[in-house]
């Protein structure tokens, strides 16, 4: 194994001077006039409602569009996974899945278990350990559609699994190749930073997810943890509350070392993948990817500009990621052909 020496700026994203400030960027990925537009793409979708039940009983919830038979059409699938806290309906899951439809690609948009709202489709809570409800979900739905080519895709903790499942069970799920967009390679040094940033990051997740979690309560009270919540302040008090009581760890430090990628976690790895991030995250350190030994089938490309799974290129909202997908997909299609 190799340090994590693979990385590239080329292609490279370069937005407009008035675009290039990394919270610009991070925010505009979900708000403002791409949030426009991914609700118009929406109501234009025709897509198809799905609940995935694996046979450990657990049920994860999908949406699924075929592109236009043209042709364009690929006969080939990508799975999209969103990141913590957002869901196949978030803008970049839209707008993303839109870009992909319109080249050609069906798309599997795949919430995660209590994403989505969808908190009522399982007991248990969500931790981020748990890629291999996410992995069965993905073989449940590939038992039932054949495709030559298969891809993954995911953003932030979406791109964390997306990692750990290609190497776990890339080639037993028949993965043609995968992609992570600025995953948490790190996610103790990631939480860290998110306390030193802007406040902003940490109050939107903390609401997001004391939201969830008031809604898991509402569909299984007896976890009763009303009191528990109401006095959590932070992310870090919330932390110290469900990661002992509601994961198999007993605390924070060894659940966020659970679903690390650092060192040797991706040494397994046998089918290509790329992990795209930016030197500007406001929220991910780019140094943490140096903590990663890079396998063979793994190439880190690093981006100057970006943010958090922003590559916003457009007044109008447009993500450069969209298309960078598109070319690594089709580099793949080409080499599996």
């Amino acid at each position: 194994m190799q340090p994590a020496v693979n990385m590239s700026e080329k292609p490279s994203f370069s937005p407009p001077y008035i675009l290039r400030n990394s919270h610009i960027q991070s925010i505009l990925n979900s708000v403002g006039p791409r949030k426009i537009r991914a609700k118009r793409l929406m109501a234009k979708l025709n897509s198809q409602m799905l609940i995935l039940e694996t046979a450990e009983g657990v049920r994860l919830a999908a949406e699924f569009d075929r592109a236009s038979i043209s042709e364009s059409s690929k006969n080939a699938l990508v799975i999209l996974l969103h990141g913590w806290e957002g869901s196949s309906k978030s803008a970049y899951s839209v707008t993303t899945a839109n870009t992909l439809l319109e080249a050609g690609y069906d798309v599997l948009r795949l919430n995660l278990r209590d994403h989505g709202d969808t908190q009522h489709l399982n007991r248990d809570i969500f931790n981020s350990t748990m890629t291999d409800e996410v992995a069965d979900s993905m073989a449940l739905f590939l038992a039932d559609h054949d495709y030559p080519d298969v891809f993954l895709a995911g953003f932030s903790l979406g791109a964390s699994f997306t990692l750990r499942i290609a190497t776990d069970r890339g080639q037993e799920l028949g993965l043609t190749a995968a992609v992570a967009i600025c995953p948490p390679v790190d996610p103790t040094s990631a939480m860290d930073t998110m306390g030193k940033t802007l406040v902003i990051y940490e109050k939107y997740f903390f609401h997001r997810w004391t939201t969830s979690l008031r809604k898991k309560l509402k569909f299984f009270p007896e976890h009763d943890f009303a009191a528990e919540l109401s006095m959590a302040k932070t992310l870090d008090d919330l932390n110290k509350t469900f990661i002992p009581k509601f994961t198999p760890y007993e605390d924070a430090q060894s659940y966020f070392e659970s679903y690390t990628l650092i060192g040797d976690r991706l040494k397994n790895l046998s089918i290509p993948a790329h992990l795209i991030a930016t030197s500007d995250d406001p929220i991910i350190p780019a140094a943490d990817l140096t903590k990663i030994n890079c396998p063979k089938h793994l190439s880190i490309e690093v981006q100057k500009y970006g943010g958090h799974c922003g590559f916003i290129q457009s007044a109008a909202g447009h993500s450069w990621i969209e298309t960078r997908l598109v070319q690594l997909f089709e580099q793949h299609l080409t080499e599996s052909s």
